[in-house]
């Protein structure tokens, strides 16, 4: 036994710095992608903010995100938007996404190193392409409701009161008994190893879509160039889905986010 255990130490070996090496290799890859897409979006909000917004009915001010610039053309500015948000949604979730992934490359390390790669690759780029679908509604979404609050003055003196009811509804999903399902399953949830790896990427995509829908309400009503405001969510989302507890740390951002909300109610019902 002795002689059979040590002619396998060195394979054993072998196997663990191959593990360290790929692991070092996936975290080295993700931080690069991450740093890009952080300091691509804090570049585009920055670049955003020296544009002056335009003064609304109602006390609040529509960011030209949501409208063209002289000469510019709304199919430009959708590719535009939905190119950011991408690169945005890529800062904030792949901290949480991360692990999953992680899981899923080690899951397929039998099939060899370079088809794992590829495949956890795919994952991700599934993943992502829930997110773009997402953010040409969001954009559409938000083209209607522009014109429309363009048009309607009294639409647009209701916006303040509007955005404050959906940021204490956000609050108060975080209480929610289908908040806490959908973070209890997010502890446990992983990519399959067989079939489609882009399709179990757009399966997971859905699933942080949904569970993420009450904070990311909250950085659309506060502002998506706000860079404090989606720090903070970026925060929110990663600890409340790999916190031990994520029932306590959703009920705390909860709480945040309720305050918040009746200050911005008690704002609008001022202006109102």
């Amino acid at each position: 036994m002795d002689i059979v255990g040590a002619s396998l130490m060195p394979l054993v070996s072998r196997h663990v710095y191959t593990a360290r090496v790929s692991q070092r290799v996936f975290v080295g890859v993700v931080a690069l992608v991450f740093a890009i897409c952080a300091g691509a979006t804090v570049v585009w909000c920055l670049s955003m903010s020296t544009i002056p917004e335009l003064p609304m009915t109602g006390g609040w001010s529509l960011s030209m995100t949501w409208a063209p610039m002289c000469g510019q053309k709304w199919p430009r500015i959708a590719v535009s938007f939905v190119g950011m948000w991408i690169v945005m949604m890529a800062a904030m979730m792949l901290p949480s996404l991360a692990p999953v992934l992680w899981r899923y490359h080690e899951a397929l390390g039998s099939t060899g190193r370079p088809r794992a790669y590829r495949l956890t690759v795919l994952a991700g780029m599934g993943y992502f392409a829930v997110w773009a679908v997402l953010g040409a509604i969001v954009f559409a979404l938000g083209f209607v409701f522009t014109m429309l609050a363009m048009q309607w003055p009294l639409l647009s003196r209701a916006v303040p009161l509007a955005g404050s009811l959906v940021v204490l509804l956000a609050g108060g999903l975080q209480f929610s008994g289908w908040k806490v399902r959908y973070l209890t399953c997010s502890q446990g949830v992983s990519l399959c190893r067989e079939g489609s790896a882009c399709m179990h990427g757009a399966r997971l995509g859905i699933h942080c879509i949904v569970c993420c829908a009450g904070l990311t309400a909250v950085l659309l009503v506060n502002g998506m160039m706000d860079l404090r405001t989606m720090t903070l969510v970026t925060l929110a989302i990663t600890a409340e889905r790999l916190a031990p507890a994520p029932e306590r740390v959703a009920h705390a951002i909860g709480v945040v986010i309720v305050v918040i909300g009746l200050s911005m109610f008690a704002r609008a019902i001022v202006l109102f």
